[in-house]
């Protein structure tokens, strides 16, 4: 029961997954695909900015070609309302806030390091007269953004673009011109928002252009569309009270669990069965508390929508959303995996369960083994190529390799141009020892406690019923009652 109201809450979201997938895709499509992916320097962005970005804000037809004015609002592909206006914004650190070698400081006079909270410069700069010359702090609501080089804080130098194209490519024209972005700038951040009623979708799009200190520039994007308005239509509705059955059925079962822990005390901890339980219903709570804060979302628009001319910062709402939506999938992989408690009455599910119980120790002993040499070969790969290949540049991409090389995803070329005499070596002595030695030896210890298990099994008459005994036993019983 569990899993099926936790479906339907989200069934509406699936039954359109079609349209949705599309949305995304030409979102992209706008953003990304018009050069944003190709900026290398700041020259770049400010080319891109100017260019395609002016020109996927603000459409000045509608679909059936009528031009739109100044007081009108911009539909992107005459579907999709710009909500208020877009945002940009910077962080940058401050000068000398590295170390440079005493034999360079003839040549080299400034230092700007890789972006962390106490090397962020905080003080005003340029023209000063404006929120893009002074350092504002944000809201406690705002998140930090985990980007492809730091962790960025949430304030920096913002401003918002005007309600024309015309009053925006000025703007951005006067501040390319007084040098808005300097050598100590890291990030620039491009927030706006957009709203499909065709959907029922708010679609909010982050395009962040990262400057490391190497030089060049990085890029990458968060677009969420998310459902913020979720009761709209009758069918919404009937999924309101699907949620509410459900925060019921976890007051039941809250009430169960504690009764069943006052009776069995100890005993309870000692069933995985009931760490099920307690898992589901800890990932339940947070759910339900969610999807009653989600239910109020329309007194947030309301509010992030009353000026016209102010970015309305979608982000925080549509980040919970799609925490939200993850809650919703584990608590539904869970209640699913719960399904094996049910069954495991059954002669072959019984073999199954009791196969991994058996030899629980002996995979706990291989385990060790296992991750000691695959830790030793990560942590070779990225002292030894992790200078020349991207998949080997931290210990973290080095064990996600490793498994890849284990499926047989990976290119030799890689390591092979890195280190012509250590990537072979490398790459032939982690196959033999991990798949051809390690990987057969886990089968075997499964395959011969499976072995154990069914022999056993054999020798003692099975007093258990099977799935097809028992539902006709409830069948009969529920025909006589019929009767």
């Amino acid at each position: 029961m569990e899993s099926r109201i936790s479906y339907s809450s989200e069934v509406e979201l699936k039954t359109t997954l079609r349209e949705l997938v599309i949305y995304i895709i030409f979102l992209i499509n706008l953003c990304i695909g018009n050069g944003f992916s190709n900026i290398r320097s700041r020259a770049d962005f400010w080319r891109f900015a100017e260019g395609p970005l002016l020109d996927g804000l603000y459409w000045d037809k509608r679909y059936n070609n009528a031009t739109l004015t100044p007081q009108n609002k911009s539909y992107i592909y005459y579907e999709n309302l710009l909500l208020g206006v877009a945002q940009i914004r910077q962080l940058k650190v401050r000068n000398n806030t590295c170390a440079i070698y005493p034999y360079f400081h003839t040549f080299i006079e400034d230092c700007y390091s890789d972006y962390h909270y106490r090397a962020e410069d905080r003080s005003d700069f340029g023209l000063g007269n404006g929120s893009e010359w002074k350092y504002t702090s944000a809201s406690s609501l705002s998140l930090w953004y985990w980007g492809s080089m730091s962790w960025y804080n949430n304030g920096g130098y913002t401003f918002t673009l005007p309600r024309t194209k015309q009053e925006s490519m000025e703007k951005l024209a006067f501040l390319r011109q007084n040098s808005w972005l300097t050598r100590g700038t890291r990030v620039v951040f491009i927030d706006f928002s957009t709203y499909n009623a065709n959907l029922n979708l708010f679609c909010v799009i982050k395009l962040v252009a990262e400057f490391p200190a190497t030089g060049g520039a990085l890029t990458s994007s968060h677009i969420y569309s998310v459902k913020l308005l979720r009761y709209v239509t009758y069918y919404d509705y009937f999924l309101a009270s699907c949620e509410i059955i459900f925060c019921l059925f976890i007051i039941t079962f809250i009430i169960q669990e504690a009764i069943k822990m006052v009776k069995l005390k100890k005993e309870y901890f000692r069933s995985a069965w009931n760490w099920l339980e307690l898992l589901l219903l800890g990932v339940s709570y947070p759910l339900t508390f969610t999807s009653v804060l989600a239910s109020l979302g329309w007194c947030w628009i309301d509010k992030l929508l009353s000026d016209d001319h102010v970015y309305p910062d979608f982000y925080f709402l549509a980040f919970w959303q799609v925490r939200y939506n993850n809650m919703v999938a584990i608590n539904v992989f869970f209640a699913w995996i719960k399904i094996f408690k049910y069954v495991n009455f059954n002669k072959t599910m019984t073999q199954l369960s009791s196969t991994l119980s058996r030899c629980a120790k002996d995979l706990t002993g291989f385990a060790i083994i296992f991750f000691t040499i695959f830790f030793a070969y990560a942590q070779l790969g990225y002292l030894a190529f992790g200078s020349q290949a991207e998949e080997f540049s931290s210990f973290q991409n080095c064990i996600f390799t490793q498994f890849r090389i284990v499926l047989g995803d990976f290119n030799f070329y890689t390591i092979e141009s890195a280190n012509r005499v250590l990537g072979p070596i490398y790459f032939i002595t982690f196959v033999f020892f991990v798949f051809f030695v390690l990987l057969n030896v886990f089968l075997a210890i499964i395959n011969y406690t499976y072995s154990e298990v069914r022999a056993a099994f054999e020798a003692i008459p099975s007093q258990e019923l099977k799935l097809g005994d028992l539902f006709r036993q409830v069948s009969k019983h529920f025909c006589k009652c019929l009767i």
